[in-house]
């Protein structure tokens, strides 16, 4: 139809062919007709549709192809490249709320949890045990010396305990059984004889 449009000699033709692709067009999308500048919309996909070739009078008038043609502006992403990877980006902001805060008994719990997240995170990636005098270096250093826990008498969250929490979902069964809770035994398939 567009084709058919652009052929036309006259631009009296061409319009009037225009109009009646708009209505078809208006047709085949009645849950729009209700959207603010839907008409407008209209006219604009017909000369994106012809390749702006169409030649017709439009009440809005022909949109530019070179403004719609123009790449967007590159967005600015923030570009962080932690010494420490695997404790992750939002590690650093706990450290800086840490360090904001007053001195006293809820300054070293908070810490101390965040000793204990970035243990967590470290076994997370390394899935081995890790010293806390690891962790109590990489602390200061990420707090650029601000929260030192090196002389510490404490000692952090087992590192059994911790990866025992990370996969505890895991090996939870969340299958319920109809009967209630039976003993493990009694269904177990594995010691019956196979034939």
């Amino acid at each position: 139809m567009v084709n058919f449009a652009i052929k036309q000699e006259t631009k009296e033709e061409r319009s009037k062919v225009a109009k009646a692709i708009i209505s078809v067009m208006g047709n085949l999308q009645p849950h729009l007709r209700d959207v603010p500048d839907f008409q407008h919309k209209l006219w604009d996909q017909l000369f994106i549709m012809s390749k702006f070739e169409l030649d017709a009078d439009s009440p809005y008038g022909m949109p530019s192809k070179e403004l719609l043609e123009e790449r967007p502006e590159t967005l600015e992403y923030p570009q962080n490249f932690p010494k420490y990877r695997f404790y992750g980006n939002n590690i650093k902001t706990m450290i800086d709320v840490a360090i904001s805060w007053e001195d006293g008994d809820l300054k070293e719990a908070l810490i101390y949890t965040i000793a204990n997240h970035m243990k967590k995170c470290f076994l997370n990636w390394n899935k081995d045990t890790v010293e806390d005098s690891v962790i109590f270096n990489h602390l200061f250093e990420l707090s650029n010396g601000e929260l030192n826990l090196k002389n510490s008498e404490e000692e952090l969250t087992d590192s059994t305990s911790l990866l025992k929490s990370s996969n505890k979902k895991k090996y939870t069964n969340t299958h319920s059984n109809k009967k209630g809770s039976q003993n493990k035994s009694n269904t177990s398939n594995r010691n019956k004889k196979r034939y």
